[in-house]
């Protein structure tokens, strides 16, 4: 068995190491930067991973999780060439099946690939490719899919820009620049409002209602901080929480009090590359990184918490610095990792 979860006291030896009740992994034939998991209920069991390779073509892989036994398989007919590394990839938030099963990617622009199933086998193609034709278009760091409303897209550039998209219709639903510097992140709270995150150190919150105005709701005081990811708390949308570009911090903010952070995490070793809420439970949170450590937090206390005090309730080692991290809620039990070429599914 690959890697061990335990509580943060482990380090001191003061209680038992407790093993992860199951690893499953698969190795892709190059390392792996995007990791997506579908939520359809009739393909939940079904992941897709990204290669990062240093030219212009690289991979997406959609592979099978089979559960019982436990394996990971891949099927050649749903492996296709990709312009560029993929900077993410989400399935469409389709849990009943009333909509064609969808694959986004992100890059140079906003792809969307239709994924088909028959007795004949399976098929990916491409479905849309959907470009800003303007003076401010620039490569795609992130996006998010609007679970509420998933005709919604919202992307984030280098350029400055959150660009909503109607992937219905193919068109911009709105562009707005959002920060004075590159976007990194944007996460949706509801249908109309997300936030994003930015090389210019905020966090900000925009409500398609009132396209002129957004809300600051954290700015870092530190000159040169860059804010790499945010995540919206699904369960509890009073709180969001972002990792600080290059850094262990990853802060968490209670948006009734924009002050100061209601908690600061303080545990890696190394920056902090991925965030992700539990899908099940409103005060989880895990967080991964260049220590080669994903982490498990419980919030529920943090009212009586010193700042920088708090410490994780579960630690698991990866064999390398982990790129990706997701906790969907089709399979709350499981976390997916990735490291150099390796998804690995951890129960927890």
């Amino acid at each position: 068995m690959e890697g061990k979860i335990g509580s943060s006291s482990d380090q001191d030896g003061s209680d038992k190491p407790q093993e992860l009740s199951e690893i499953i992994t698969y190795e892709a034939a190059w390392d792996i930067y995007a990791v997506g998991w579908s939520v359809r209920k009739d393909r939940k069991y079904r992941l897709a991973i990204g290669s990062f390779l240093e030219e212009p073509s690289n991979h997406v892989e959609i592979v099978q999780f089979d559960y019982p036994p436990g394996q990971i398989r891949s099927d050649a007919a749903l492996s296709f060439d990709h312009p560029h590394p993929p900077t993410k990839l989400q399935f469409v938030p389709d849990k009943e099946c009333q909509r064609p099963d969808l694959l986004a990617s992100s890059s140079d622009f906003l792809r969307l690939w239709e994924i088909s199933d028959s007795d004949g086998g399976c098929s990916v193609e491409l479905r849309s490719l959907l470009n800003v034709n303007s003076v401010y278009s620039g490569p795609l760091t992130s996006f998010d899919w609007n679970e509420s409303e998933p005709r919604r897209i919202g992307t984030c550039s280098i350029d400055t820009t959150c660009t909503i998209w109607d992937i219905e219709k193919e068109v911009v639903e709105t562009q707005l620049i959002a920060h004075e510097k590159e976007v990194y992140d944007i996460a949706w709270g509801s249908d109309s409002v997300f936030s994003s995150v930015s090389a210019d150190g905020s966090v900000r919150i925009f409500d398609l209602r009132n396209k002129d105005h957004s809300s600051i709701m954290y700015e870092s005081s530190e000159p040169g901080t860059s804010l790499a990811r945010v995540s919206w708390n699904k369960q509890d949308q009073r709180f969001l929480a972002a990792s600080v570009m290059d850094s262990s911090k990853v802060i968490v903010l209670d948006l009734r009090f924009t002050s100061m952070p209601a908690v600061e995490l303080q545990r890696h070793q190394g920056s902090v590359n991925a965030i992700a809420w539990a899908p099940h439970k409103y005060y989880h949170i895990c967080t991964a990184g260049d220590d080669s450590r994903a982490l498990i937090w419980s919030l529920s206390t943090t009212e009586q918490q010193i700042e920088g005090c708090l410490d994780p309730i579960l630690e698991y080692s990866a064999e390398a610095e982990i790129e990706q991290m997701l906790w969907t809620s089709s399979q709350p039990d499981w976390i997916a990792i990735a490291f150099a070429n390796k998804l690995q599914l951890l129960r927890v």
